[in-house]
């Protein structure tokens, strides 16, 4: 009752910030023999990845689906090495969130695809804002996986620290692939560390849409 209420909230109200909880999000992992350690609660997720590679994600209702602005806080306790995220198998990052868009019609008849579905359709469109790599601080990359289909958004470097991001979806989405932003369908959270063979600890909490 308390999420009905809040999807008829941001309906009535926009502009609304409102809260995404965690707790039942779906792990995908890429390897049937490794996987991260996610801890989810109602309002966060912590991960531990010891030489592995997942993501947990779920899907939104159409009610959200013209999201445009997200905010959150996440923090490294323990980081990967710095990537080159450009390089595909060599592209370890502490977190990665995704946003996954597509044409609303095409939105309608994906909307109880995997996640996995979800990024091959060729339609899609996936902004992914990224604690980890090398790179500068606002850089956007072409994904080494999704092709034309997937930008990164540098928020931070690897290494420890805790940090709150407020970024405006519309506006990125725009400067990534042009044009104006499509319809939201789903989030997911991804932590990487199989290629380095490294350990991370990271977390991220607080995620809220508008």
């Amino acid at each position: 009752m308390k999420r009905i209420l809040a999807l008829t909230l941001a309906i009535l109200v926009p502009g609304l910030a409102l809260a995404q909880p965690f707790g039942n999000w779906k792990e995908q992992r890429f390897s049937l023999f490794s996987g991260n350690d996610w801890q989810q609660s109602a309002d966060g997720v912590s991960v531990v990845s010891d030489g592995a590679v997942s993501l947990i994600w779920t899907a939104l209702s159409p009610a959200q689906g013209n999201v445009r602005k997200a905010s959150w806080r996440w923090s490294v306790a323990q980081s990967v090495p710095a990537t080159d995220l450009t390089q595909k198998g060599g592209d370890d990052r502490d977190l990665s969130l995704y946003f996954v868009f597509m044409p609303e019609n095409v939105a309608a008849q994906n909307r109880n695809a995997s996640i996995r579905k979800l990024l091959s359709v060729k339609e899609a469109r996936v902004l992914m804002y990224v604690w980890g790599g090398e790179h500068a601080r606002g850089s956007v990359l072409s994904s080494p996986y999704l092709g034309a289909r997937g930008k990164t958004l540098i928020m931070r470097k690897a290494g420890t620290g805790d940090h709150r991001e407020n970024v405006d979806l519309a506006t990125d989405y725009t400067k990534a692939f042009g044009g104006a932003k499509t319809t939201l369908v789903g989030l997911a959270v991804s932590a990487d560390s199989d290629d380095t063979d490294s350990t991370l600890k990271a977390s991220l909490a607080g995620l809220r849409l508008q």
